[in-house]
């Protein structure tokens, strides 16, 4: 039995005009035409968000553009607790306020705890930035141990998960969720397969989250970085290779954090509030059809 056609709900009066491209002023209701936002208004003000992997590197570039839009923000890091205090104390020159907490995010009792600290904080939460990475070269698949894929797995994708999990419960209507996939989620990396497949696992969590949550007035989107100058670099590869790290691309450079911090800005903000299950790509000029 074929299935019912469902009616479309009607949002707006019936109307027609007889020419093209149309008449402005005779449109019911009019098209909403100025932004939303304005340079001179904070984008962010009185806001709260949580990042993970928030201490350095993209993390904390981020940190410091949304203290720019007024935001609160809850610093989430493994070990690196000298960087950690660094972006904590530039944020409050920043003119805003913000607290880091170290742990593992790829635990879910850790990612509960630091919803919960948030919350006992400032009473609210807003914006959930997962951004927590980890990436361990190796030269062929049967190198990669079980030990590294799960480690991998655990830092990139399950602490996704648990912190969205934790957090869901107390984001509102206007929240926003952002997360940090690559550019190699769409053309891989011979050296980096396990990193590879976390990162298109975040596209498709995006995606699928974003359609589930879009009821409760939720957006989720992600952001896909090429090559960054951030402390993952120097950890990861060798130091030839970190000399001329990112000069492949059509830019010839690796990009900044500072370069790739606005995009989280924007999808944070009312600007992008048609925007959601989406993927921005900061990476240097590179076509990757995604």
């Amino acid at each position: 039995m074929p299935q019912l056609q469902q009616k479309k709900k009607a949002l707006r009066p019936r109307q027609k005009q007889a020419q093209q491209p149309g008449l402005e002023h005779r449109m019911d209701p009019q098209p909403e035409s100025r932004v939303l936002q304005t340079v001179h208004q904070p984008k962010l003000a009185g806001q709260v968000v949580v990042i993970s992997g928030g201490d350095s590197g993209i993390g904390r570039a981020v940190a410091l553009a949304f203290a720019e839009q007024g935001a609160k923000t809850a610093i989430l890091y493994l070990n690196e607790r000298k960087d950690a205090e660094e972006t904590v104390r530039l944020v409050k020159e920043a003119g805003s306020d913000a607290f880091s907490l170290s742990g593992d995010i790829g635990r879910e009792s850790f990612c509960q705890r630091a919803i919960a600290k948030v919350i006992r904080q400032w009473g609210r939460l807003d914006i959930v930035i997962n951004n927590a990475a980890e990436q361990h070269p190796q030269d062929s698949l049967e190198e990669i141990t079980a030990v590294q894929l799960e480690r991998t797995f655990r830092t990139n994708i399950f602490s996704y998960f648990f912190l969205t999990k934790a957090a869901l419960p107390h984001l509102k209507s206007g929240s926003s969720i952002i997360n940090t996939t690559s550019v190699t989620a769409y053309r891989g990396s011979a050296s980096l397969i396990d990193y590879s497949s976390t990162k298109g696992a975040i596209v498709s969590f995006t995606r699928a989250l974003a359609h589930s949550v879009i009821k409760r007035g939720i957006r989720v989107n992600a952001v896909a970085p090429g090559p960054v100058w951030t402390p993952l670099i120097p950890a990861s590869f060798p130091k030839e290779k970190v000399e001329t790290f990112g000069s492949d691309v059509p830019l010839g450079r690796a990009g900044q954090p500072n370069e790739i911090a606005p995009c989280y800005v924007f999808l944070a903000s009312a600007e992008a509030s048609y925007i959601t299950g989406q993927v921005l790509h900061p990476n240097g000029g590179e076509i990757i059809n995604g």
